[in-house]
């Protein structure tokens, strides 16, 4: 039948779809690394191109050699393969000197094209439209390998005319900055050692040459890293701006970094001093980053763009530092513990991001790593405001491809981290969440893409909760995951789509974040009103609280009054309340009402007080507006037939037409919450007759739009009747929120002095046992 798929195309789904689709992945892989190979061969072939031109050239302007055709009858392959030496000039002084080895000459050479080159190759490229992968750029150092034995072979045979160029020219010893000429050495686990030729006389390692006193090795060959040597790399960087100290700091920072590891690692240097190990520390966060800027410089845009030379030999050598050293801070910052040390290394890692953009792998291990720092809601405000600006910084360098992980990676930590949700959690989740918001409006185009997906994932879990109900699948919504994602969401959409908060956008409309408010209030109000009872109120009011947020900013009207008047109607805001001495419920932390709390005065109370709150922060919003006293009205009048209803006296009376027990009582009883509504009915009716008095003088009608969104704008809402009592409200629920922390940190500190007094008592008890058994013993 048309529009249903065969049988065999069914089993091939079910039994094959998932390998072809794994091994198509797998062939885009190996194409890619095709195609990278093939730009290196295709620039390598550019390269040699320069050198046989220039070579050609030399070979035309030189004298002619006596046996010249011994030259000239054997092709390239033949001359390589058996070594042949070339003959030496006539009127060569000091040339005449130094005997190359046979394959020496051809390396030099190749060292002065690669001089040249290297001159003018600080071309800028920005690293764009890259994925996370192992597109990562090459270093091609053969031509230093190749001087560098040039200069040995010289060191050995000609120490005198060696001596001379140390004394004179020492910059042609440093080729290329001869302190990259050991580079490729900084991480063994980032490239494969390769083979070196051995040699009867082999180069000393000159890293401790230039310290004062001996360096020390253990019986492993490492060299142990003293004060001495750190402040000599340090002075070096900080005045010659060094790439050798450099080198050395990130290979001692490396050993560092892993100092407690369980890997099995071997390491140039060995650190056993504890204040060895903290100045070593500090150079390298404090001046690898300016060395490299002054070496690679940064150029900076308008709207946080950045670019670096990435296509420059300079970089292209430095590659295997930045990924060593890199790689050492991520390992650092997974085991630290102390909040300074996280802090310095946290901000030593912001100069750093420009030139790690083209390390995607490197990339993304960092992300997780500082991300982890900033969800984990154990860790000190500062040290996870330090982590945001990190990832901040991150998303605003970078590309889109980038950016889209980055957000995913944070959105993830933040759903992780808001999985525990009490009085002492509750602020850091705040944090982060305010935080996180900031980051969707860097690119409100990618966080439209990442919103919507995300966004789209919650109401897929609360279409299935309601379509296909179980006995337990209401609590894939009401848990604190889903709920602080509702109202993070939230938070993005009135920070990002508020005029007043951001002056570009002439109307909440204008911002590319604004077509996700739609589906995100829809979603809001159908978790809210998922299961209507009494012991899910305080999450009807933290959802509540996050429309509200989305109403005030965009100046969208959401109807909130029905959901918050069907509470007036539960039995809990009715009938009497039952005497406890339970303390008061913090709705600010609870999704569902324990049981001992369901019909209690103590529960009473603050659904009162929370209704007045939402109710007048709700009103308070329109309060200004041309149509409030119709807005009000039914709330009005519903809110005082509740009043009627449990103000009832005990007499005898009538009620729909029934005639109740003579001293039987309707009401609650509760005299203190039927006040606080009544004041709440009268400042809404005061602030209804203002707007009448202020509409009656208006030359305009409501098809006016102008005219109606103009309507008293120039006065502030506080300067209304309601307003000013939404103020007090406010400044009331202020103080008590200030008093709940005030008990809570006294708690705090009367937990830590019983601790400490178990301890101590602990600690007295075993010394007086040991004495006892001294005694008996004497």
């Amino acid at each position: 039948m048309p529009g249903q798929s065969k049988k065999s195309t069914k089993k091939f789904e079910k039994n094959h779809l998932k390998d072809v689709l794994g091994k198509r992945k797998e062939v885009k892989i190996i194409k890619q690394r095709h195609q990278v190979k093939a730009k290196k061969k295709a620039r390598n072939a550019k390269d040699n191109a320069v050198e046989s031109d220039m070579n050609i050239k030399a070979q035309e302007e030189q004298p002619k050699f006596k046996d010249q055709n011994k030259l000239n009858g054997m092709t390239e392959d033949q001359f390589f393969q058996e070594g042949f030496q070339l003959p030496e000039l006539k009127k060569s002084k000091k040339a005449s000197k130094v005997t190359k080895p046979p394959s020496s000459s051809i390396g030099k050479r190749k060292r002065a094209t690669d001089a040249s080159d290297s001159q003018n190759s600080l071309s800028s490229t920005e690293g764009d439209n890259q994925t996370f992968s192992d597109q990562d750029a090459a270093s091609g150092e053969d031509g230093v390998e190749n001087h560098q034995e040039d200069l040995n072979a010289l060191a050995t045979k000609d120490p005198d005319f060696y001596k001379y160029l140390q004394e004179n020219d020492a910059e042609l010893l440093d080729f290329g900055g001869g302190d990259l000429a050991e580079v490729d050495q900084l991480s063994e686990d980032e490239k494969p050692k390769k083979k070196q030729k051995k040699s009867k006389n082999p180069p000393r390692d000159s890293s401790e040459d230039d310290v004062p006193g001996k360096a020390t090795e253990d019986s492993a060959g490492q060299t142990e890293v003293t004060a001495e040597m750190v402040t000599q790399w340090k002075t070096a960087m900080v005045e010659q701006r060094s790439l050798r100290a450099m080198r050395r700091v990130v290979l001692a920072f490396r050993t560092a970094a892993y100092v407690n590891a369980n890997e099995e690692k071997e390491f140039k240097y060995s650190i056993s001093s504890p204040d060895v190990y903290h100045q070593l520390l500090v150079a390298a966060l404090d001046h690898v980053p300016t060395v490299l800027n002054h070496h690679v410089p940064i150029k900076e845009f308008t709207m946080g763009k950045v670019r670096v030379a990435t296509e420059s030999k300079k970089y292209r050598t430095l590659t295997p530092l930045l990924k060593s050293h890199s790689s050492a801070i991520i390992h650092l910052l997974e085991n630290l513990s102390d909040a300074p040390t996280l802090n310095k290394t946290l901000n030593a890692l912001i100069p750093l991001l420009p030139y790690l953009l083209p390390f995607k792998k490197i990339l993304k291990s960092l992300v997780t790593c500082v991300v982890g720092v900033w969800s984990d809601t154990s860790t000190a405000d500062t040290t996870r405001i330090t982590a945001f600006l990190v990832i901040r910084r991150l998303a605003v360098v970078s590309d889109t491809s980038i950016r889209t992980a980055l957000l995913k990676t944070a959105h993830q930590g933040l759903v992780k981290g808001s999985r525990t949700t009490n009085p002492y959690t509750l602020p850091a989740i705040n944090l982060m969440k305010n935080s996180a918001a900031e980051l969707w409006g860097i690119d409100p185009d990618v966080g439209y893409t990442t919103g919507f997906v995300y966004i789209r994932q919650l109401a897929v879990h609360l279409r299935s909760s309601i379509t296909q109900p179980t006995k337990d699948s209401y609590k894939q919504i009401y848990n604190w995951q889903y709920i602080h994602s509702l109202d993070f969401w939230s938070r993005v959409i009135s920070s990002h789509c508020s005029p007043g908060s951001n002056p570009s956008l002439k109307a909440a409309s204008d911002s590319p974040l604004h077509p996700l408010l739609y589906p995100l209030v829809q979603i809001t109000l159908g978790a809210l009103r998922l299961i209507p009872t009494p012991t899910y109120y305080p999450l009807r009011f933290q959802l509540t609280r996050s429309l509200l947020r989305i109403s005030r900013a965009t100046t969208t009207y959401i109807p909130l009054a029905p959901s918050l008047l069907e509470v007036f109607q539960a039995t809990e805001m009715t009938k009497p309340p039952k005497p406890s001495t339970l303390k008061s419920l913090d709705f600010t932390t609870a999704l569902r009402v324990p049981k001992a709390y369901l019909g209690t005065r103590a529960y009473q109370d603050g659904l009162g007080e929370q209704l007045v709150e939402l109710m007048a922060e709700f009103f308070g919003i329109w309060a200004k507006h041309i149509a409030f006293p119709e807005l009000m009205l039914p709330p009005v009048v519903h809110l005082k037939r509740w009043l009627k209803t449990v103000s009832s006296s005990s007499k005898s009376t009538m009620s729909n037409g029934i005639k109740t027990a003579p001293g039987k009582w309707k009401g609650n009883k509760n005299s203190r919450l039927t006040s606080s509504v009544n004041l709440l009915v009268q400042k809404l009716e005061s602030n209804a007759r203002w707007i009448e008095e202020k509409r009656r003088h208006v030359e305009f009608g409501p098809s006016n739009r102008e005219g109606v969104e103009g309507f008293l704008r120039d006065i502030s809402i506080e300067d209304t009747p309601l307003g000013a009592f939404v103020e007090g409200l406010r400044s009331k629920s202020e103080e008590r929120e200030k008093m709940l922390e005030r008990a809570r940190e006294a708690e705090r500190r009367d937990r830590a002095k019983d601790r400490e007094e178990e301890d101590g008592m602990e600690i007295d008890g075993v010394p007086g046992d040991v004495l006892e058994d001294d005694v008996d013993q004497e």
